[in-house]
């Protein structure tokens, strides 16, 4: 049986499904996802595009998608792949555990290594 999971933006106006597991899920410690996710790092999943469809009309900044009404950062896209931001899985991704974190020298001290995750100093 293929899992389904769906999420969407604060507000309710956007909403969106992913199907299958995901290819790989990430951290990601650079300055953009910081400033997008307004934290130390972004925790994301991503799927084939394929596997990926929404509703609702979204913004776009640079290649990542927004609620224009509430702001919510929801998914990137790319011609192949749906990078879906964790935190708007209206499920708690629990069963989704990082696989590596991307640009590491930005790292917060405070924040240790993730066991078993490969680390890149910059992009994969």
């Amino acid at each position: 049986m293929t899992t389904e999971r769906r999420g969407g933006c604060a507000c309710g106006k956007v909403r969106y499904s992913v199907s299958g597991d995901p290819s790989r899920v990430g951290l990601c410690h650079c300055t953009d996802c910081r400033r997008t996710s307004g934290s130390a790092f972004t925790f994301y999943g991503i799927w084939p595009l394929a596997a990926f469809t929404c509703e609702g009309q979204t913004s776009r900044y640079k290649d990542r998608s927004f609620c224009p009404t509430c702001g919510s950062q929801v998914f990137a896209l790319n011609d192949t792949e749906a990078e879906i931001m964790a935190g708007t899985l209206d499920e708690a991704p629990s069963d989704l555990v990082p696989q590596y974190e991307l640009w590491t020298p930005r790292r917060e001290p405070w924040l240790h290594v993730l066991p078993g995750a490969d680390q890149f100093q910059g992009n994969r």
